[in-house]
């Protein structure tokens, strides 16, 4: 147990009512959660709001109220303070209760569009291999060291992050590498936590239905950079037309990384094929397992961000390449009896379908097809739909549009409005079927020898979700057993 005064520091107080010396148990932003000598954050969110259970939370026994606005009733056995903003007060409340475990090992955030998944899983990846202890807070899933916990979000809540990290530090890890989510930062899941380096990887259109305008959107990735203290580094794409303004106002160390443009870190392609890349980082040739020119930015930022936390450069490209691919991001496999190839990747947004198509026409001969399985998430941005078709539809032979995660939305909905973003010229390229895992079975019988089929949107998931309930879904499990039935 802690005392409430302990775990308010650094946190801006408006009014303070009743007793700050009393001991709490745990911290709670979820009523339901709460128990005796618990302090109860009421955060206002977008469809709940904290402050209508503030009742529920005292009569389960929350010692303590941490809100926004003050009840008309208040109970006099309870303390009540309120501040201006209950996330940025949870964020710092949770990096007290767990005496600042980020200040304990080296934390480095990744934040952009794409690549966050990646460029977090194979930093986590470099420095094992290397002898570290190494943590991950990612997508895909959290590590501490080699345990493996469960995940559901980009950037988890602070309390979670910041047990996380505690344990981390408990078992002595060295560094941790943590995807650093637009939601994240707007909503101060990070704030408090000290970063020894930040990476950015790219802006393209997503989160627009969160982020009222890509300004926004842009300008709260920003955010992240300009937060980062003096001895950090700020590692930036700058190829891409933001990778600049990350920079901009950072205290940190400027660094750039690029394929294009002449700065600190610089690659040059060499050879791009489905076995892999042969990347010429800084004057230095490495071979990389990993596909595609959207890939070889990965794989420089991972070098980069590897040398700027002091590790010698050769030892870096001999580990680069023994790394291994991403669950779900452009794995693929052959199969034996019709070399036809099947590609899992969980490109969601407009910009990342087109990096993965654009590399499979790159590698393809065009003596084949490329067939792409793609669908949009419900109740998400409704205005990438239209974009996505666009893209899938011009840079495929054969496109058939499906549900990915229609969650509480109508799935046909969903589709219509993608249809809306198909040309004219490659209208007959396309079938809409609703059912994903029919869609794919149909993608397995219209390949023929030599043909590509892409299944995009859902990649390392292993779920569907529609009207709210998850049921077992893999696309590389489905598209495998298809193809297999159809080889016998």
């Amino acid at each position: 147990m802690m005392i409430l005064k302990d775990i308010l520091y650094k946190v801006s107080l408006d009014i303070v009512i009743g007793a700050t010396d009393v001991s709490i148990n745990q911290i709670q932003f979820d009523s339901r959660a709460v128990q005796s000598d618990d302090v109860f954050v009421a955060l206002k969110g977008s469809i709940v709001d904290g402050h209508d259970y503030i009742e529920k939370a005292v009569s389960k026994g929350a010692t303590a109220v941490i809100l926004e606005e003050l009840p008309d009733y208040q109970d006099e056995s309870v303390t009540y303070i309120k501040v201006e903003n209950a996330h940025n007060a949870l964020a710092l409340m949770a990096d007290n209760f767990y005496d600042n475990p980020s200040k304990k090992l080296k934390l480095v955030g990744v934040t952009g569009t794409n690549g966050k998944t990646t460029t977090t899983s194979l930093l986590y990846q470099l420095f094992k291999k290397s002898g570290f202890k190494t943590g991950l807070i990612s997508t895909v899933e959290i590590l501490i060291d080699e345990k493996i916990v469960p995940t559901k979000h980009t950037t988890p809540d602070p309390i979670t992050i910041n047990k996380h990290l505690a344990d981390m530090a408990t078992v002595g890890v060295d560094y941790c590498f943590m995807e650093v989510s637009s939601h994240g930062i707007a909503q101060e899941r990070v704030t408090g936590l000290e970063f020894a380096g930040g990476v950015f990887t790219n802006l393209s259109h997503d989160h627009l239905d969160y982020h009222n305008s890509f300004a926004e959107y842009r300008d709260v990735k920003k955010r992240f950079f300009d937060e980062l203290p003096k001895q950090a580094f700020a590692l930036s794409n700058l190829d891409d037309k933001n990778g600049a303004v990350m920079l901009q106002n950072t205290k940190a160390k400027k660094i750039g990384y690029a394929l294009k443009s002449f700065t600190d870190y610089r690659a040059q392609i060499l050879e791009n094929q489905f076995g892999g890349l042969l990347l010429k980082i800084n004057e230095h040739e490495v071979w990389s397992k990993m596909v595609g020119q959207f890939n070889a930015y990965n794989v420089l930022a991972i070098y980069a961000c590897a040398i700027e936390l002091g590790l010698e450069a050769i030892e870096v490209l001999e580990v680069i390449s023994r790394l291994e691919g991403v669950a779900g991001r452009f794995q693929y496999f052959t199969t034996i009896k019709n070399n036809i190839t099947a590609i899992v990747d969980y490109a969601h947004t407009p910009d990342a379908l087109k990096n993965v198509l654009e590399t499979i026409n790159s590698i393809r001969t065009r003596n084949e097809r490329v067939i792409t399985v793609v669908g949009c998430g419900g109740d998400r941005d409704s205005t990438k739909r239209p974009k996505m078709a666009h893209i899938a539809a011009a840079l495929s032979d054969q496109v058939i549009f499906t549900s990915d995660n229609p969650r509480t939305e109508d799935p046909q909905k969903i589709l219509d409005d993608m249809e809306e973003g198909v040309q004219p010229q490659d209208f007959k390229k396309t079938i809409t079927i609703l059912d994903r895992r029919q869609a794919i079975k149909a993608a397995a019988k219209m390949a023929d020898k030599n043909d590509i089929i892409l299944i995009a949107g859902k990649g390392h998931e292993t779920y569907q979700e529609i009207n709210g309930v998850r049921s077992d879904f893999n696309d590389r499990t489905i598209i495998a057993d298809f193809l297999n039935q159809l080889q016998k």
